[in-house]
Parts: C-alpha cells; sequence; structure tokens
C-alpha cells in the first residue's frame, strides 16, 4: 500500500480487499492516542476513560466494515468513542477473537504511565456538560470541521445540528469559558 496515502485511503482499500481486520487494527493503532486523549479530557479519569477505550476499539473493530464515509474517518472514530462513553449505549456481546481488546491494550501501552498534562483551563472546562467538552475538543484541539463535528454530536435518529447552529453554541461556550475564566482570575 503506498505510503503516501492517507489514513481514509488505506482503511478504504484494506476494506475494499475484504481485509476489515486489518483496516480496524490500523484505524486503532493510527487514531487510538488522540481519542483516548480525548476521553481521558472528557471523562477526567485515566481508568474510566481506559474502560471507554476498550469499548471503542471494540465498536470501531465490529463497525468499520458499515463506515460509508460520510465524514472523515477521524471524524467517525470520534463519534464510536462519543457513543462508547455512555454505558447506557453499550449493546452485545464482546468480539469472541479479542482482537480489538488486544490492539486497544497495545496502543495503551505505548502511552505508558505519563500522568495527562491538562491546560490551564482544565479545572472550568471539567464543569462543562460533556456535549459542550466534545464541542470544545474536538473543534478547537482536534481542528475537525463543523460539518464533523454535527456528526459526532448528533442524536441518534435526528439530523445532526446545523452549521449555524453548533457555531453559535460554540460562541455561547466560549463568552461562559471567558467570563468563568475571568471569575477565576485566569485572565484579565
Amino acid at each position: 500500500m503506498a505510503s503516501g496515502m492517507t489514513l481514509d485511503a488505506r482503511v478504504q482499500a484494506l476494506l475494499a480487499q475484504g481485509r476489515g481486520g486489518d483496516a480496524a487494527a490500523l484505524a486503532i493503532r493510527e487514531l487510538g492516542p488522540q481519542v483516548l486523549a480525548y476521553l481521558v479530557s472528557l471523562l477526567r479519569s485515566d481508568s474510566d476513560a481506559r474502560e471507554v477505550f476498550a469499548q471503542f476499539a471494540e465498536d470501531l473493530w465490529k463497525g468499520l466494515p458499515g463506515f460509508r464515509g460520510e465524514a472523515s474517518l477521524r471524524g467517525w472514530a470520534y463519534r464510536v468513542a462519543w457513543h462508547a462513553r455512555d454505558p447506557y449505549r453499550r449493546r452485545g456481546r464482546r468480539l469472541d477473537t479479542h482482537e480489538a481488546s488486544a490492539l486497544a491494550a497495545e496502543v495503551l501501552s505505548t502511552l505508558g504511565d505519563e500522568p495527562w498534562r491538562a491546560d490551564r483551563m482544565a479545572a472550568l472546562r471539567s464543569r462543562l456538560a460533556p456535549d459542550e467538552q466534545t464541542l470544545l475538543i474536538l473543534r478547537v484541539n482536534r481542528g475537525l470541521p463543523w460539518r464533523e463535528v454535527a456528526l459526532v454530536l448528533a442524536e441518534d435518529g435526528q439530523p445532526p445540528p446545523t452549521e449555524a447552529a453548533l457555531r453559535k453554541r460554540f460562541e455561547r461556550l466560549k463568552e461562559k469559558l471567558g467570563k468563568a475564566a475571568r471569575d477565576e482570575g485566569l485572565m484579565d
């Protein structure tokens, strides 16, 4: 496979060849560290994030053959992670092969036990609702386009929020954080 290909193209090529397991393994290895960092930031607990990450890996493994390319693979992976964090959304049984769990453990082992460094606003950000944190992390920290953020935050069976609605929500969120940061003396 050409090394100059994007991750999306490499995964799609593997899927087209009927190599779903290899495609999922590639996606988990490449996207795993940033998805785990997102989960740690969202959940504020390494152990909870690692548990949800293992669920994410299994969900991605099972769901990748159904990936339709409506968003980038990275955006879709964040949607999978967003849904994996909710224990009420966990359905079905775990994979019999445990391959996804082994891959999750592999990605986790490459990160070591180094503590996560939070930015100066971590305490303020932790006060936000999970969907607000996700909006902030995916848009600011991960640079996802509005369309993909909308797909991540879409409720099951509902159309995704419009870009205009997300932008407005983001503006209100920035104002809310700015006021809280000023109140805490973090900003002038």
